[in-house]
């Protein structure tokens, strides 16, 4: 993994935070324990529309949206891809961003995946990996 794509400008950071409106949030859980379903929740709370995707949940509601089983079977625009899922199935999910014409990938913590990542780039999607919004939110976008 080069450096490059762990070091990002909080400029960067807060411009993404600040043009996204819709999130599919990809390894999401309808287990309160799980950190899925905690970044979901506070996502929500911050006024983002958040669209589960989990094949297992799929047409199940989960905290009052409806579950897909992958991204293109979302029917509406989405702006951020949020990677919930380990770094070897971040690269096919990138791959389903540039399909939907998502603006951005995110990768969660501890998820990176160089070539899905670059070929995201390649397409015109900014990537971010290895950091959480649920994290970069209060440090870097301003609230009201």
């Amino acid at each position: 993994m080069t450096l490059e794509h762990l070091r990002y400008s909080p400029e960067l950071i807060a411009d993404i935070l600040h043009s996204t409106k819709t999130i599919a949030l990809v390894g999401a859980s309808a287990n309160t324990e799980r950190d899925s379903n905690e970044v979901m929740q506070y996502l929500q709370q911050k006024g983002y529309r958040v669209i589960p995707v989990n094949p297992g949940l799929a047409g199940k509601k989960l905290l009052g949206e409806t579950v897909y089983a992958k991204l293109a079977d979302i029917p509406e625009k989405i702006d951020m891809v949020d990677v919930f899922r380990n770094s070897e199935a971040a690269g096919p999910i990138c791959d389903e961003a540039v399909a939907i014409g998502a603006k951005y990938v995110w990768m969660q913590l501890g998820v990176t995946n160089e070539a899905g990542a670059a070929r995201a780039e390649k397409a015109g999607i900014k990537v971010v990996m290895n950091r959480c919004p649920k994290i970069e939110i209060p440090r870097l976008v301003r609230q009201g």
